[in-house]
């Protein structure tokens, strides 16, 4: 394994001298306000500090699987959607295998499978095409690669645009007819803006098919590292299983027991987020609208869009970021987090109080 540090993590605003305290107007989370413990009304009384199963809490995968729609053995547990995604990469990959990504892309699902030393095709996602995967050719790089692993997200970090669910049942059907498994990265799969709701957990669609998700970026619970990884192919179940209790054995047992406590009431909590981020995001969309420097696809799911500066604007980008942190104390997520040009930046609406994200916004054009 060749490990090293994202720009993402070395550059994120915890690593920040004087860490989150140094800013007044943070845009560059990607996820909701953290949650309060008092706040939680947790009850751990009586809970014995033991190793647990190793697969996961069983009544909370038992919680995931009537949702789904799926069967309690077909979800692990994972200390976070980002053990998922090393599990799953490095129990799929090996030095010289092949793998297509989208990209931009969450940072792990570029880096990981570069640590396994893999052959990484990048299906490249852009502005002008609404960030939207071009299934043909993303189809055509998987065949003539060879790829063992296909890897999407949806809705996609950093961008918010969501697979429709004829392009994912397209994609499931390259990774049938290839004979490879389609890691789809739903860490933001509640978080959508319509009236119908997610479309099905792709996991249930092929036994091909992997579900990754977690309770960081919607519910406000990074702390607690809880995510869980669905499949319906009992074989890679039991390899990631072995690969996990080789990691770390087990889930802390206080994490699994706040998330199951936590899951129980889902639909109350996810009620009151969603109806703040919506009047968030329109708050955004607003405030794009008022300007004439800065472009985006609006987000479709998620907490977070990719603006650019308009590429007729000339702009020392160094500067602004410079001026952007030192002087008006506001913090995005600089398009190099994601492999893209700095003329992008990641910007999320979802995190600290909603009048700090508007003064962020003004920020960005004074």
């Amino acid at each position: 394994m060749d490990y090293r540090r994202m720009p993402i993590e070395v550059e994120s605003p915890e690593q920040l001298p004087g860490g989150y305290a140094a800013i007044k107007c943070n845009l560059a989370e990607s996820s909701v306000t953290d949650r309060i413990w008092d706040d939680l009304k947790i009850d751990l009384k009586g809970l014995a500090i033991a190793y647990t199963h190793h697969i996961g809490h069983p009544q909370f995968r038992d919680l995931l699987a009537k949702e789904y729609n799926i069967e309690e053995k077909d979800i692990i547990l994972t200390a976070g959607a980002a053990a998922g995604l090393f599990l799953l990469a490095t129990t799929l990959l090996k030095d010289g295998d092949s793998i297509v990504v989208v990209r931009p892309n969450y940072s792990s699902n570029l880096e990981t499978p570069r640590a396994v030393r893999c052959k990484v095709h990048y299906h490249e996602l852009k502005y002008e095409n609404g960030w939207q995967i071009d299934v043909a050719a993303l189809g055509a790089q998987v065949e003539s690669s060879g790829a063992k692993v296909i890897s999407v997200t949806t809705p996609h970090n950093p961008t918010g645009i969501r697979l429709s669910e004829d392009t994912l049942k397209a994609l499931v059907a390259i990774a049938e007819k290839n004979r490879c498994c389609l890691i789809v990265d739903e860490t933001y799969r509640d978080m959508v803006y319509n009236d119908v709701g997610p479309v099905a957990l792709a996991a249930t669609l092929s036994p091909r098919v992997v579900s990754v998700s977690s309770l960081s970026k919607t519910y406000g619970l990074p702390g607690i590292r809880l995510g869980w990884v669905a499949c319906r192919d009992p074989s890679l179940m039991e390899s990631l299983l072995a690969a996990k209790e080789q990691m770390y054995i087990c889930n802390p047992v206080l994490d699994e027991e706040v998330a199951y406590q936590f899951y129980r009431n889902k639909k109350d909590h996810l009620r009151d987020v969603m109806h703040e981020l919506k009047e968030r995001r329109d708050m955004v969309q607003k405030w794009m609208d008022s300007q004439d420097v800065f472009e985006w696809n609006a987000p479709q799911g998620g907490c977070v869009g990719f603006p650019r500066i308009k590429p007729s604007l000339s702009v020392d980008l160094d500067v602004f970021y410079h001026t952007l942190n030192s002087e008006y104390g506001t913090y995005v997520g600089p398009g190099h987090w994601f492999e893209q040009d700095r003329r992008h930046f990641r910007l999320g609406f979802g995190w600290g109080p909603r009048e700090d994200v508007m003064q962020g916004l003004n920020n960005l054009v004074l």
